[in-house]
């Protein structure tokens, strides 16, 4: 299943994706995290139905939209939706 982060490029956006990296290793996931940004991101974002970014997405569903910056809910959040 694919793990990506969606966002503009913007420090938040970047954040989430280290983030969302370090929460990946920590669950001991094997799956490449991507980070895509840009026109494509923004298209994605819009695809998706999200209204802000950086988007956060496990196969093609979004669990969350915006920014935190709280380790232990993007583990959650991950392990929620790989177990689904």
């Amino acid at each position: 299943m694919k793990i990506i982060v969606y966002g503009s490029g913007c420090a938040k956006c970047k954040k989430l994706f280290e983030l969302t990296k370090t929460a990946a290793k920590e669950l001991r996931i094997k799956q490449e995290i991507k980070y895509v940004t840009g026109n494509k991101a923004m298209q994605k974002i819009i695809e998706l139905g999200a209204m802000q970014s950086p988007v956060l997405a496990v196969g093609d569903k979004i669990v969350m939209t915006g920014f935190t910056p709280d380790l232990s809910k993007i583990k959650k959040l991950i392990q929620n939706s790989l177990s689904d």
